[in-house]
């Protein structure tokens, strides 16, 4: 985009560096409001008593959810965007929608009520990938040639390559406190919580297990003793 389309855009006459205000969006807006329907989504599993419910299996898909989409952020701000690194995006995407096809299913299929307000926390957490994603692919869309070509002609294509303009220590720190605060605490809680469940559903499952056999024993008819 020229000066001039720019000004012509901008309400106000002043020029618009589309580009870096689409970048600040991206760190500044989109990102740290991520966390914000994460953690409602631990307030609803929470609510619905997960651990009771679907229990430790749905609270490990949420884990591997939160892999398959931290995995590729973390890249992203460390190193420069390029094929290879779109193809971890772009692979991350699809396989975090195919988990959340999976999650959900799993918590239907079990006594976990999952209530609206938790379906509508849901469309937010599904949406901001491919928000993020596209914004992201508009910023490098040489690079998303490279890509549609197989990186033909250029040597970086398949590697990772540092920033050239690293992110700020604070800001990275910031991001990463976030993520301990809004991700591994509260989600790592409710895995801890449900293995506890879980382990106090077995030891009582044992336990009735035992008094069944031994009543079952008691229970059982005797054979007559032979007369003499």
């Amino acid at each position: 985009m020229s000066t001039d389309q720019a000004a012509q855009i901008s309400p106000t006459g002043v020029t618009v560096d589309v580009g870096d205000a689409t970048t600040r969006y991206l760190l500044y807006g989109l990102l740290p409001s991520w966390f914000v329907p994460g953690v409602a989504d631990w307030v609803m599993h929470r609510r619905t008593r997960i651990e009771d419910t679907a229990g430790t299996k749905e609270s490990l898909i949420h884990s591997l959810m939160m892999a398959e989409v931290g995995i590729p952020i973390a890249l992203t701000l460390r190193y420069e965007v390029n094929p290879l690194l779109l193809s971890v995006q772009l692979g991350g995407a699809a396989v975090h929608e195919a988990t959340a096809l999976w999650d959900v299913r799993t918590a239907v299929g079990s006594e976990r009520e999952v209530k609206p307000v938790e379906q509508h926390i849901h469309s937010f957490l599904e949406s901001l990938p491919f928000g993020a994603l596209a914004a992201l692919m508009c910023l490098h869309a040489d690079q998303v040639t490279s890509l549609l070509r197989g990186g033909r002609g250029d040597p970086d294509a398949w590697r990772l390559v540092p920033r050239r303009r690293p992110l700020s220590p604070g800001y990275l720190a910031g991001i990463a406190a976030a993520i301990g605060t809004c991700v591994l605490l509260p989600y790592g809680e409710e895995l801890l919580r449900c293995v506890r469940a879980g382990r106090k559903k077995d030891k009582r499952n044992r336990k009735g297990h035992r008094a069944s056999c031994v009543s079952r024993f008691w229970s059982r008819p005797r054979a007559s003793s032979r007369s003499s």
